[in-house]
């Protein structure tokens, strides 16, 4: 099923079939750079994916996503919409992890305001964020290229981040 469209990109919920493109994903050390948990075995994408198949069990509009670059109709990586909790507040984070060879194309801005579109319009949320490691300069500037501003650095279950927010209000012009 079609989450969302933007000019290049599709994203749809996965399928079973999309474990080996989602692996060679996990697996790449430059890709998985930024992440706390860093590569993944097999089994840790195997594992994964079934949670993304069956969805966040108390946010099912919420999740990650397949994302298939339609010139080419290839699965080039996994984008979505995250529930957290930081600091006592319910947070939605826009999530975006693209296969390098995707890398430098506008991309993940243009998937990013797509979610901001989807989360504001679709799903009526009042505000949303990215977090990244204070080193991740390429999604410090997708923040700010889709309008998010640096609102603090906090410390996540992960360790620390620097969170970068958008109100509906603000993306409205308002």
């Amino acid at each position: 099923m079609i989450i969302l469209e933007t000019e290049r990109l599709i994203l749809r919920h996965f399928f079973p079939s999309d474990l080996a493109e989602l692996f060679a994903l996990y697996g790449d050390p430059e890709i998985r750079r930024y992440f706390p948990d860093g590569t993944l075995t097999f089994e840790e994408t195997r594992e994964e994916l079934e949670w993304y198949l069956n969805g966040h069990p108390d946010h099912p509009e919420l999740g990650l996503w397949a994302t298939i670059h339609k010139q080419i109709g290839r699965f080039i990586g996994r984008c979505g919409l995250l529930p957290w909790t930081i600091e006592q507040r319910d947070e939605v984070e826009i999530a975006y992890l693209l296969n390098k060879s995707f890398w430098r194309q506008g991309l993940g801005t243009e998937v990013a305001c797509g979610l901001l579109g989807y989360g504001f319009v679709e799903l009526r949320l009042p505000r949303l964020i990215c977090m990244m490691f204070k080193q991740n300069e390429a999604s410090r500037r997708v923040a700010l290229s889709v309008g998010m501003r640096f609102e603090k650095e906090i410390v996540a279950d992960f360790g620390p981040a620097m969170l970068y927010a958008l109100s509906k209000q603000a993306w409205d012009g308002g």
